[in-house]
């Protein structure tokens, strides 16, 4: 089938992270997520939130793929009404991402100063702590949290994790809204 965004196998695909603006309207995220899954394309992460202008919301969605199924991915995007503008976010673009994590911990009471001084190098804080766990935020790119539970399992039992997704802006005076409005007024 044309339309159909080919499966790809995981070692041509990169990671690519898209911000879209959207119109703040019911079942916009449905159905862009329904987009996905009709096509049989896995989503990594999907954040989505109000703006700064409470008729639209930005989706950010990180997903992998090479460059021409992304590019056709961003056309059949396109083609939703309630889709202003969308924004691929590549290694070479200057841009800020962060992802957040909470990850609890079981430890001993012998460990926990160990765990604590493991969070203090990766700038993690203690959130909570009972006298058998430790519950640790950290905010940072997507290798910085795996990098830390790598660690942390060396030295303790992760009981569960919870991971937000990644969050992107472009660097820089311009924003998303602004891109789009130079569009608009330059056509």
């Amino acid at each position: 089938m044309a339309n159909k965004l080919e499966t790809i196998s995981p070692d041509h695909a990169h990671r690519h992270v898209l911000s879209i603006l959207v119109e703040n309207q019911y079942g916009v995220l449905s159905r862009i997520a329904g987009m996905f899954a009709t096509r049989g394309f896995n989503i990594d992460s999907l954040t989505v939130s109000a703006t700064e202008d409470s008729t639209m919301s930005r989706m950010t969605i990180a997903v992998h793929g090479d460059s021409s199924v992304i590019s056709q991915l961003q056309r059949q995007l396109d083609k939703f009404a309630e889709v202003i503008v969308i924004e691929k976010f590549t290694e070479r673009q200057a841009h800020i991402s962060r992802e957040l994590m909470l990850v609890k911990v079981r430890h001993k009471p012998t460990s926990r100063t160990d765990l604590l001084q493991i969070a203090s190098i990766f700038k993690a804080k203690s959130v909570d702590m009972t006298p058998s766990t430790i519950t640790f935020e950290i905010v940072g790119k997507e290798n910085k949290l795996s990098n830390f539970l790598t660690v942390l399992q060396e030295e303790s039992t992760i009981i569960e994790t919870a991971r937000s997704g990644v969050v992107a802006l472009t660097r820089g005076k311009s924003g998303l809204r602004e891109s789009f409005l130079g569009e608009v007024v330059n056509q």
